[in-house]
């Protein structure tokens, strides 16, 4: 995709969105993953920490999405944590520190600028954890309201820095020094909403000790971090399933502006669907071959899923973003 770099993003010092020079966000395709989370527990979050007699839907507290939401690859099926909630995640196996970044997280933020923010941190008996050095050159004045946006050139460390189907990623070598923690073998790796509200008594901090100022309040059930993947890199793969470099459905260019491209490898005849997020339907086929392209230029800007179904009923789902 061709970008033209934006005079707000040429301040920062910290690495750019998607797209532009020097940027250290992660595809979700990459072949530097080797393993995925394997398995995810939550401790969520209330909608608003400041007020929990707001509700929503019936709930004070975050309540979208399913703890499996956040096992396996990238697919924007989340489960949000709630302000200043917790997710910790289960490796297949010890994950270990080596050249460039060991492992990447996903959020599921729907542009460069509309970022959720957490914390990361790592153990490696499961119980002590320690935190990445994180930066945030925001303005700590004044607050980023609801659907406010960010500048990515002023944040380091934080998860969820880079949109939907890109992962930030964290070098285990920023925590050599530590003695709470093995860098050789982690086990596990945690995920804490910062909240980003700045008000007095509820502020939340950066390593250099500057107030994290991030889009708040989101009185939803789908407030705070929204947590989708956590992609390793680095991992001892004996004994644990390394994943396939040979995907059996390819859909591209994503996000897509015109021609949608599908490819796939079986044998067997399959059937496709586009829907969009509400669930209707906007194409279905059974195509022909191994290779189809869909004009999806009059369609509606928006995120969509393609839906593949085998002929023995399993169901391949790949989320895109028309633009």
């Amino acid at each position: 995709m061709t970008c033209m770099l934006s005079t707000s993003f040429s301040y920062g010092q910290y690495p750019p969105p998607p797209g532009y020079p020097g940027t250290t966000a992660m595809y979700q395709d990459s072949s530097a993953f080797r393993a995925w989370a394997s398995g995810c527990t939550v401790e969520p979050g209330y909608i608003n920490f400041v007020d929990t007699s707001i509700y929503y839907m019936g709930s004070n507290i975050a309540a979208y999405g399913f703890h499996e939401d956040a096992v396996g690859p990238p697919d924007n099926f989340v489960i949000s944590i709630g302000d200043r909630g917790v997710a910790t995640l289960t490796l297949p196996a010890p994950m270990y520190d080596s050249t460039g970044p060991d492992f990447a997280v996903f959020e599921n933020g729907f542009g460069d600028e509309f970022l959720e923010l957490g914390y990361v941190e790592v153990s490696s008996n499961g119980l002590d954890f320690v935190r990445f050095p994180s930066v945030s050159l925001t303005p700590e004045t004044p607050q980023v309201v609801t659907f406010g946006t960010l500048n990515a050139t002023h944040i380091h460390n934080l998860a969820g820095k880079y949109r939907v189907f890109y992962g930030t990623p964290f070098d285990l070598n920023d925590l050599k020094d530590s003695v709470a923690v093995d860098i050789s073998a982690i086990t596990h790796i945690r995920i804490v909403d910062v909240g980003g509200c700045i008000l007095s008594g509820y502020q939340s901090f950066d390593s250099q000790g500057h107030v994290i100022n991030d889009p708040w309040p989101t009185p939803f059930n789908t407030g705070g971090f929204d947590l989708d993947a956590v992609g390793i890199i680095h991992i001892e793969t004996q004994g644990v399933p390394v994943i396939s470099q040979t995907v059996p459905i390819r859909v591209y260019p994503n996000p897509v502006h015109h021609i949608l491209h599908i490819e796939h490898s079986f044998h067997s005849s399959i059937q496709f669907s586009l829907l969009n997020s509400f669930g209707k339907t906007f194409f279905s086929d059974q195509p022909v071959g191994s290779f189809m392209e869909l004009d999806m230029s009059g369609y509606p800007s928006g995120l969509y899923i393609a839906l593949f179904t085998l002929g023995d009923g399993t169901k391949i789902r790949r989320t895109l973003i028309k633009q």
